[in-house]
């Protein structure tokens, strides 16, 4: 079995190797033995997700570029990246590693030229795109004054994990998915117990400031610090209120 030294800068570590085999699926038995090491697989595709490079273009030392991709859609198609999340956010709570001071944001990409030519029956492929998760019916792209891109909504703690996301094309709003990208926190307890997945506070730009996000914030008794805009202030006043 071919292996590999971990000499890249971002590697994974021999510890962080440690705790991620533990939750890695069992290797089958059956069939002939791998020729790659998982770790070895597993630091190409993070390379590649780092770097943002087509799959071809994934150094050799880390395996072939074809069994990079297999093992990445494999994966993505059965839910396995989903149940690694899972558990290493379980862990990472257990053990106090994750501050329930939550920051909620949004930035914009723009797609790849080849996004305007995608096919829009993509349901009738012979791999549909997706995994566990449906496929947007606008396969998140919209069309704004950068030509075609693409938002995520973000729900991270103070140690930058992300928690949640939400994917919408790029014209959307950012308040609108103030609430879904909420809803989307989930971390399991390890034992018994309920997921958690209501955070201590929330912190957001002004962006997020509406009547709605504040009475969902109120109704789960989230405190908040989302500063107003300058018309709602004076609105107010005019009302008579604070």
């Amino acid at each position: 079995m071919a292996t590999l030294a971990v000499t890249r800068r971002h590697d994974l570590t021999d510890a962080q190797w440690q705790r991620l085999a533990a939750l890695l699926p069992a290797a089958s038995v059956k069939g002939r033995p791998p020729k790659w090491e998982k770790r070895q697989l597993i630091d190409g595709i993070r390379w590649r997700i780092r770097i943002g490079s087509p799959w071809r273009d994934v150094p050799a030392e880390y395996g072939p570029w074809q069994t990079l991709y297999g093992l990445f859609r494999r994966w993505q198609r059965d839910g396995t990246w989903d149940k690694i999340l899972a558990a290493s956010q379980a862990t990472g709570d257990a053990e106090d590693r994750i501050t329930w001071t939550i920051s909620v944001d949004s930035m914009t990409s723009r797609a790849h030229q080849h996004a305007a030519g995608a096919r829009t029956d993509g349901h009738l492929q012979k791999e549909p795109p997706g995994g566990v998760h449906e496929e947007p019916a606008d396969h998140g792209l919209g069309r704004s004054r950068g030509g075609l891109t693409t938002k995520t909504h973000l729900a991270c703690e103070q140690g930058q994990k992300v928690l949640s996301m939400v994917v919408t094309a790029g014209h959307r709003g950012d308040s609108p998915q103030f609430i879904p990208v909420l809803r989307r926190i989930k971390v399991a307890r390890l034992g018994v117990g309920r997921p958690r997945t209501c955070p201590d506070l929330v912190l957001a730009d002004k962006a997020y400031t509406s009547r709605g996000n504040r009475a969902y914030l109120r109704k789960r008794g989230i405190k908040a610090c989302i500063p107003s805009k300058t018309d709602q202030d004076a609105h107010r006043k005019a009302k008579g209120s604070r």
